[in-house]
């Protein structure tokens, strides 16, 4: 049992959703797993498992940011043998060929968080994805028909940066979005040897200005969702 998560062994799938809302990992175990149960409700942190055609998957809240995130990913990976987990949440476009309601695969993750270099004593790190849930996905989002984008991503500490000017060097250097999580994430899959990959819809344009409307959002978030547990089936875990 872990400090934050608080489940029994046992309680916990190989394969995990991770949304950032914990309210939305509820609405992922209600409307897309079968006979969900809920494991955890330390800090209203929500975490679910039930099954999703027949194989076993949980959905685990991590808050915003790399600092929550981190935890219930430590703790996954290292207290429950978690061998999946895929980020679902959104993002905000930087390049001029996304568009809201695009769906990004985040191949890498490029980040201003200092988590990295205290960690590698100051050397850069490039967080990057699981190759073979990261080619599952794409297929997953091509086979729905929808405009899948593959490329990497700014994971910000900051969701109100001080400098915004410095989004046009990013995009200068091919970074597609902006989001909060996944550096994180793909620095503690390697580090654990499991696979991770962020699955992120485009919710809004931070140059253009484009966004979507909140009942937008929660209809792509779906597609999103199956897009990531379609990518998780057909990927073998360890």
């Amino acid at each position: 049992m872990s400090i934050h998560i608080a489940a029994q062994p046992g309680q916990i799938a190989p394969r995990v959703l991770m949304p950032g809302d914990p309210l939305r990992a509820r609405w992922i175990a209600d409307n897309f797993l079968d006979d969900a149960t809920c494991y955890s409700e330390v800090r209203n942190m929500l975490g679910y498992t039930g099954t999703f055609r027949g194989e076993p998957v949980s959905v685990q809240g991590s808050g915003m940011g790399q600092p929550s995130l981190a935890i219930y990913a430590n703790e996954l990976f290292r207290d429950y043998a978690v061998q999946q987990v895929v980020r679902v949440g959104s993002c905000g476009a930087l390049s001029l060929d996304l568009h809201v309601r695009d769906v990004v695969l985040a191949i890498s993750a490029a980040t201003d968080s200092s988590m990295n270099k205290h960690r590698f004593h100051g050397f850069e790190y490039s967080a990057t994805a699981h190759f073979g849930l990261l080619r599952a996905a794409y297929d997953a989002t091509i086979a729905k028909g929808d405009n899948a984008v593959v490329g990497q991503v700014f994971t910000s500490d900051s969701f109100y940066h001080p400098r915004p000017e410095l989004t046009d060097i990013l995009i200068d250097h091919g970074v597609i979005a902006v989001e909060m999580e996944a550096s994180a994430l793909y620095t503690l899959a390697a580090s654990f040897k499991r696979q991770a990959l962020a699955v992120c819809t485009v919710s809004d344009h931070v140059k253009t200005g484009e966004e979507t409307t909140a009942q937008e959002r929660e209809q792509t978030f779906g597609d999103m969702v199956e897009i990531a547990l379609e990518a998780m089936l057909a990927t073998a875990p360890g």
